[in-house]
């Protein structure tokens, strides 16, 4: 949270010290619940890539079949995104994200009960549905409470939160891997998904309790601060012509060029979460609680991108240039895993290089689409381009999967994820429209 400060140094930006102490005291008070429900939301893809060895020994499963179940988690999310976010507009975000935080808990905790293939499969899908969507809810609840200017910023901690879950969670799910197998009679695995499921039911109640939907519900701001934090966000707005709908939103040019585009950035994120301590293990490492702690590296670099990105990208208004930037970073860090995929320092440096580019590359994107949609189009929109995203979480798993079960090696995969980084990146600076390409300022 600590560049919540910076944000009293961009006077500019509201021209005003009043309105950026408003700023700061709504992002102060959103923030750190969101972030910690952020940060849950990503230790379950953290679980299921530590939870590998364990679940295939336990229901005796190929690497084909662990990536089939890793990618029915994303069918199910993809299959009821845009309902889940167009439900949410409609009765407001805090009740949906609080039913999405305590329905997905309970799924997650269940996985202590998956006894054979079938029911891991099911599983996986029903925790991917009652997921759906809790991302683009998150980005689309946002946009209802900061001004363009900052998005860069608070989208990046957002995010952040997606790269403490590697840094944290990584370390966590190798101590309990490691240490409470057996504990109760249960396999480690299990008490891996349980830790992960039960508190987000309470985190579930907390957004019940403590988030408002709309900025002149919030009690803790005077009438003064509201009317001022309006104004701010309305003036810095530009509503788009085609943008109002769902079916506007198909109409919108560059839409579906940014759905394309997210699509190429989730295949190599997919490809980072879960098979990241795969490819350490492979290397020489068995240790679980090292393999944790060394697959914590590329999300510790990725904070730090996201960071840095973030507060420049806000300064300069050149969003395109900086995605294309950290996609190039991903390209070289897919090819140079491959390359180095028996000596585990260089992989490391590799995964460190490759986290940096895939992690911070999300919140770099997510502050384009609001430059195109609003509304309705917003909520429904940021869901579809999230949903057809999410589709490279099934291309990457499975691809990845088959290729190690075919040629005993993830190699081909790793080069195949780093020539879609490289495309995605000459996608990005050379195929958005004019209305993406230009500068922004704040008014």
């Amino acid at each position: 949270m600590s560049d919540l400060g910076v944000m009293a140094g961009d006077r500019r930006e509201l021209g005003a010290d009043d309105a950026i102490a408003v700023i700061r005291k709504v992002a102060w008070r959103l923030m750190p619940l969101i972030m910690i429900c952020y940060l849950f939301a990503f230790f379950d893809r953290i679980n299921i890539s530590f939870a590998k060895f364990q679940l295939q020994s336990d229901l005796g499963l190929s690497d084909t079949a662990y990536g089939l179940g890793a990618s029915l988690f994303v069918i199910g999310y993809v299959l009821f995104e845009v309902p889940s976010n167009l439900f949410l507009y409609k009765v407001g975000a805090r009740r949906w994200i609080a039913r999405i935080m305590i329905s997905w808990g309970l799924a997650t905790a269940a996985m202590v009960f998956v006894s054979n293939e079938w029911q891991f499969y099911g599983l996986r899908f029903v925790i991917g549905a009652m997921e759906a969507g809790f991302a683009p809810g998150v980005l689309y609840y946002l946009t209802l409470w900061f001004p363009n200017a900052y998005r860069g910023r608070i989208t990046s901690m957002l995010f952040l939160a997606s790269a403490f879950s590697g840094l944290v969670g990584a370390p966590l799910a190798g101590l309990v891997i490691g240490h409470m197998d057996g504990v109760l009679g249960m396999p480690g695995w299990h008490w891996l998904f349980l830790l992960g499921g039960l508190p987000c039911i309470v985190l579930g109640l907390l957004v019940l309790k403590l988030l408002k939907d709309r900025i002149e519900d919030a009690g803790w701001l005077s009438p003064a601060e509201k009317t001022l934090l309006s104004q701010q966000i309305a003036q810095q707005s530009r509503p788009p012509q085609t943008g109002h709908s769902l079916a506007g939103a198909l109409r919108t040019p560059g839409f579906l060029v940014l759905c394309l585009v997210y699509f190429l950035i989730q295949v190599a994120s997919y490809g980072l979460n879960f098979w990241a301590p795969h490819l350490i293990h492979v290397a020489g490492t068995k240790n679980p609680t090292v393999v944790g702690l060394l697959t914590a590296v590329p999300y510790v670099c990725g904070a730090i991108a996201m960071v840095v990105v973030g507060r420049l990208s806000d300064a300069s208004g050149e969003r395109r240039k900086f995605v294309f930037g950290l996609l190039l970073m991903s390209a070289l860090g897919f090819f140079a895993a491959g390359y180095f995929d028996k000596q585990t320092t260089l992989l490391v440096v590799a995964l460190a290089v490759m986290g940096a580019g895939v992690v911070a590359s999300i919140p770099a994107f997510w502050a384009l689409p609001p430059k195109l949609l609003s509304g309705a189009g917003a909520a429904g929109g940021i869901a579809l381009i999230n949903t057809l995203g999410q589709l490279g979480g099934i291309v990457s798993p499975v691809m990845v999967g088959r290729v190690k079960d075919l040629t005993g090696s993830t190699t081909p995969a790793l080069y195949v994820i780093g020539a879609m980084s490289l495309l995605c990146a000459l996608i990005v600076l050379y195929g958005l429209p004019e209305s993406l390409r230009r500068r922004e300022t704040a008014r």
